[in-house]
């Protein structure tokens, strides 16, 4: 499985990329891998607010649906629109195939995330 060291997860597969004050989120390769052929992804609106830690969406695949834990708490600033047509791009793709861009509440949320290495020891 694919784990980029520049990420930061969350133990329920998630992965945050940040960009300035903004953050990018989606599922990581492993999640993909385990949900199978994904089928449609249910996201928030652009104006929503994520708590950490609180559900924010449902990737529904050939397999399961699977609840979408928002990593960080902020507003959604925009929403992958290429899912809505392509949600399989998740299993071509899990790191570009970003889910929303949030505009971070509190960058201290960080340190209640996985560096690279914590997720790998998750997933072995």
């Amino acid at each position: 499985m694919k784990v980029i060291p520049s990420l930061k997860y969350t133990d329920k597969h998630e992965w945050v990329r940040m960009d300035g004050e903004f953050a990018y989120i989606g599922i990581t390769d492993y999640a993909q891998d385990q949900l199978g052929e994904v089928l449609f992804v249910e996201m928030p609106e652009v104006g929503d607010e994520l708590s950490q830690g609180e559900e924010f969406g449902v990737v529904e695949s050939s397999k399961v649906a699977s609840d979408l834990i928002a990593p960080l708490s902020g507003e959604v600033v925009e929403r992958n629109e290429r899912l809505d047509d392509e949600p399989e791009y998740i299993n071509e793709d899990p790191y570009d195939a970003w889910v929303v861009k949030i505009k971070v509440a509190d960058e201290d949320e960080l340190e209640n995330l996985l560096n690279s290495d914590g997720y790998e020891s998750i997933i072995e």
